[in-house]
C-alpha cells in the first residue's frame, strides 16, 4: 500500500496547466466574440423627408411631389373657422413667396374630368404602391407651411407636359 500511496503523491500534474490554458483561451474567445456582437454600428444620419440639412423644413420646389394639406374644390370654410382641406399628394408647379401652386394627385380615376394624367404606381410614396392620377384641371394654392413630406421629383417627360400650367 505504501508504494501505491507514493504514486498518487508523485502524480504528473502538467495536464492541469494545459487544461487551465484551454479554459483561459475559451474565456478570452467568448469575451472577444461578445464584444463584437454587442457593438452596434454608429447610427446613420439620414435627412427626414421634407427636411433640409440642419433639421429645418425644406421648401417645396417646382417638379417635386409632396404630401400637403390641400384645400378642397369648393374652398369653403369648415365649421369652427378653418379651411376645408385634405392631406394628399400633390405636384408643385410654382412657388411664389409663401404660396405654392399645386396640382392635386388622387388615387381615383375620374374620366369625367379633363386633364387627368396617370402616374406610375408608387409615384406618391404610399405604402401600397397604388396607381395615382394627376389632376391638372383645377390648381390649388397651398401655404408653404402646409407641406408635410417630400416624396420625390416627377418624371422629366411629365414635367415638360405640365410645367406651363402655373405660368
Amino acid at each position: 500500500m505504501g508504494a501505491r500511496a507514493g504514486n498518487v503523491v508523485g502524480m504528473d500534474t502538467s495536464w492541469w496547466l494545459a487544461l487551465a490554458a484551454v479554459v483561459l483561451l475559451a474565456l478570452v474567445a467568448t469575451l472577444v466574440d461578445g464584444w463584437g456582437r454587442g457593438r452596434r454600428p454608429a447610427p446613420v444620419r439620414r435627412r427626414l423627408p421634407g427636411r433640409a440639412p440642419g433639421g429645418r423644413a425644406a421648401r417645396p420646389q417646382p417638379a417635386e411631389i409632396w404630401w400637403a394639406s390641400v384645400p378642397y374644390e369648393d374652398g369653403g370654410a369648415r365649421a369652427g373657422g378653418g379651411r376645408a382641406a385634405k392631406d394628399r399628394p400633390c405636384l408643385v408647379l410654382a412657388v411664389r413667396g409663401r404660396q405654392v401652386t399645386v396640382a392635386k394627385i388622387t388615387s381615383k380615376y375620374r374620366d369625367d374630368r379633363a386633364g387627368v394624367i396617370p402616374l406610375p404606381p408608387g409615384a406618391v410614396g404610399d405604402a401600397q404602391g397604388r396607381a395615382s392620377f394627376l389632376e391638372t384641371g383645377e390648381l390649388r394654392q397651398v401655404p408653404v407651411g402646409d407641406f408635410r413630406r417630400r416624396v420625390g421629383v416627377v418624371d422629366p417627360v411629365l414635367w415638360d407636359q405640365v410645367r406651363h400650367l402655373a405660368l
